[in-house]
């Protein structure tokens, strides 16, 4: 079993300066909506934890959406500060989603309901774009990333049982690779690399984005620059 630990003490091993941050044209609706649903040829980044992971459990299905917000000023990303009191994944900045139920038709579904269970945002809000490809957590969660595009005009009702906040950041940031650290974990067992995205946060601080949704993050970057 690896040791729990604080990802935001660990240090940063590289950023990535090597790569554009992505041209306004590339973030705006119709491009991203274009190129879900005719992607080029890209390469995806392996993000996922499936390298650590006991495949002697088996995985448990889930989805998550990729809210995309259109903004006045250009979209952002909509995002969920689960509650510190959590079983799994507690305090980590989140998609909202979650684990598939039979009765959901597919992971679309899954994602659209787990969205308006958590947050209250209503699929009638949503246009679904396509997807991005699936990570595997550390936690044995095979979760596929449904990308939505969201119009404005909606109203949010958090569930107080595992939403601690609900804050938006701007697609612009999160889209600049020198802004995406890989830090790295070291214990006895092994080690792990893993990106971070820190947004600074009103007040000082910042909201520490990393793990499974960076890694998502990161691949809608490789997806649009392609």
């Amino acid at each position: 079993m690896r040791p729990k630990f604080d990802p935001e003490a660990l240090p940063v091993i590289k950023t990535d300066s090597r790569r554009a941050p992505l041209t306004a044209p590339r973030m705006q609706p119709d491009f991203i909506r274009h190129r879900l649903l005719s992607p080029p040829a890209w390469e995806p980044e392996l993000t996922d934890e499936s390298r650590i992971y006991d495949k002697t459990r088996g995985l448990r299905e889930a989805a998550v959406l990729v809210p995309l917000v259109e903004r006045r000023d250009g979209l952002t990303v909509l995002l969920t500060e689960r509650n510190a009191n959590l079983s799994s994944h507690a305090g980590q900045i989140s998609f909202p989603g979650g684990r598939q139920e039979t009765y959901d038709a597919d992971r679309i579904a899954t994602a659209l309901r787990e969205t308006e269970e958590e947050i209250g945002l209503q699929r009638d809000f949503i246009e679904v774009l396509g997807s991005l490809p699936d990570y595997i957590t550390g936690t044995g969660y095979h979760v596929s990333p449904i990308v939505g595009l969201v119009r404005s005009g909606f109203t949010l009702q958090a569930d107080a049982g595992e939403v601690a906040d609900i804050f938006e950041v701007p697609l612009a940031f999160l889209m600049d690779p020198s802004r995406h650290e890989r830090r790295l974990f070291r214990w006895e067992g092994g080690e792990r690399q893993f990106y971070a995205m820190p947004y600074p946060r009103e007040g000082g601080g910042h909201r520490f984005i990393w793990g499974a949704t960076a890694g998502m993050l990161r691949n809608l970057y490789h997806l649009l620059a392609a």
